[in-house]
């Protein structure tokens, strides 16, 4: 009993964040079905419900992973660096990222709507990058090599590789490295950069504890892109979501409770993996006391309900509504009302993404809160509100992915020269972490009845939106890097430091992180 009234104060507060992530979404969606997209009373009640599933999902899902999956990640990190053994560590981290990646939820929402490629194909490619990527960002800490030059050898890869790929690939394999790093992936792997930095023990440590997520968001580029240039797919047709039609309370509460049992299995598959391999790692080296497991126990029972009720309400709710609000907008008779009123969702959506919260609060602590979560969600904010509009501009055009994602990655590596390394490092990890399940589950969608509205090509045009959002909070952040270090430079000229103080002005980007 004095447990669970301990909880209350946090559960209380993870509420308060859920709400405030998820009530401006809905505001703008019922602004929209009142005023210019009318739909039907089913879709409607179907996205509030949808909508308080995953306030709860997310209360849950936040509590849990600061309970487990970060304490397990960061242990396993530093056992599997305490062994010294370069092959130990090389099959362990693809063995952890192909794991996990397998079980990432938004990954599975991705494959369900890509045509032609058989789910389990496009997963297990996905997670054979990710693994791969993996043991190379573990490599990259212990041995100190910068993140900015690997950045620009493996996006210059990435690159020479699209153009020898069907267009059909081209937008999925883009879409592939921004889902796989969603609330499965991102509090295991940035905890194992976190325990791994610990280990290590110098002054870049904690800089290169970030990075591990953007190196992990290219391997899975690269797979589904070599995937492109072998396989040969079957002919397919994409698949609208089901439009739901109840006639009263009791349909509508068995609509989500036919899909409850789908995702309790799903979960429970995704969470086995990683869990039965912390059991190993237990037995064989960690030997953690008991009051240290059962909390971590407790934790993952969080995780499990939050991410169960999160995905019901995501794609029972979530996805029809915004499949039918892309199709009412497009079919307007000036269908660029689109770019705004994505804009709009844009701008709120990411607060609602899980793994954000993760990422948020491992900054701030990493900073010391030289980077404060407020900052970075602003900036994150305005980064996917800038991507959305883009990516409705190609729905509505019909331009290919790579007019908008060479300049940007461009840009954004250009500008990875000039910041400190930290805020490069944060910033091509919130790529990955912004575009999350909430993106695949609403604004993909979104995409998608767009284009069927405007009769564009739903694979070539409307795929991509999760790439877009994963490609512009990595200019936003840095921008952010440029005002720092803007704003540092102006406070030591107007106060001149004491006699016998460091001069933070004369040091580098790195010791100023670490003092």
């Amino acid at each position: 009993m004095a447990r669970l009234r301990g909880s209350l104060p946090k559960l209380k507060e993870k509420l308060l964040e859920a709400l405030k992530a998820v009530l401006p979404v809905v505001g703008i969606v019922a602004v929209l079905c009142f005023s210019v997209a009318p739909i039907s009373p089913s879709i409607l009640l179907c996205f509030l419900l949808g909508a308080a599933m995953i306030v709860l999902g997310m209360m849950f899902f936040t509590l849990g992973a600061e309970a487990s999956m970060t304490p397990m990640g960061e242990r396993v990190g530093a056992a599997v660096t305490r062994s010294r053994s370069l092959g130990v560590i090389v099959v362990m981290g693809f063995l952890l990222g192909f794991l996990i990646t397998i079980s990432e939820p938004d990954l599975q929402v991705l494959a369900g709507q890509v045509p032609a490629v058989p789910n389990m194909t496009l997963i297990l490619s996905v997670a054979a990058g990710v693994g791969l990527f993996l043991v190379l960002a573990l490599l990259r800490m212990l041995l100190g090599v910068p993140l900015a030059p690997m950045l620009v050898a493996s996006y210059a890869l990435v690159f020479a590789l699209a153009l020898f790929v069907p267009r059909d690939f081209l937008a999925v394999a883009f879409d592939s490295g921004g889902v796989t790093t969603g609330p499965m992936t991102v509090p295991f792997i940035m905890a194992l950069g976190v325990g791994i930095s610990a280990i290590r023990n110098d002054r870049h440590a904690a800089d290169d504890s970030f990075g591990l997520v953007s190196l992990c968001s290219v391997g899975p580029i690269l797979a589904v892109l070599i995937l492109g240039m072998i396989f040969r797919p079957e002919e397919g047709a994409y698949a609208a979501p089901v439009l739901p039609e109840i006639a009263d309370s009791v349909e509508l509460w068995a609509l989500f409770r036919g899909g409850l049992p789908t995702y309790m299995g799903e979960i429970a598959l995704s969470l086995l993996p990683i869990t039965a391999l912390f059991a190993a790692f237990q037995l064989v080296s960690l030997r953690l006391s008991p009051r240290t497991l059962k909390k971590i126990a407790v934790g993952l029972g969080y995780t499990y309900l939050g991410l169960v009720l999160f995905l019901t309400g995501a794609n029972v709710g979530f996805m029809p509504a915004g499949n039918y609000l892309g199709q009412v907008l497009a079919g307007r008779s000036s269908p660029w009302i689109v770019v705004p009123v994505g804009m709009a969702i844009g701008y709120f959506i990411v607060k609602a993404e899980p793994a954000v919260y993760v990422l948020q609060r491992q900054v701030e602590e990493i900073t010391d809160g030289a980077v404060s979560s407020a900052a970075m969600g602003a900036a994150l904010s305005l980064g996917v509100a800038a991507s959305i509009a883009l990516a409705m501009v190609r729905v509505l055009t019909g331009l290919s992915i790579l007019w908008f994602l060479i300049p940007g990655y461009a840009a954004a590596i250009a500008l990875s020269f000039f910041v400190p390394k930290i805020f490069t490092a944060i910033a091509f990890d919130s790529g990955g972490v912004a575009s999350g399940p909430m993106t695949a589950a609403f604004l993909l969608p979104f995409a998608q009845g767009a284009c069927a509205a405007v009769g564009g090509d739903i694979v070539t045009d409307a795929f991509g939106v999760v790439a877009m959002v994963a490609m512009t909070p990595l200019i936003a952040i840095q921008i952010l890097g440029v005002f720092y270090q803007i704003r540092r430079r102006a406070g030591a000229k107007a106060q001149p430091a004491p006699a016998g103080a460091v001069d933070l002005g004369a040091l580098d980007d790195d010791a100023i992180i670490a003092l």
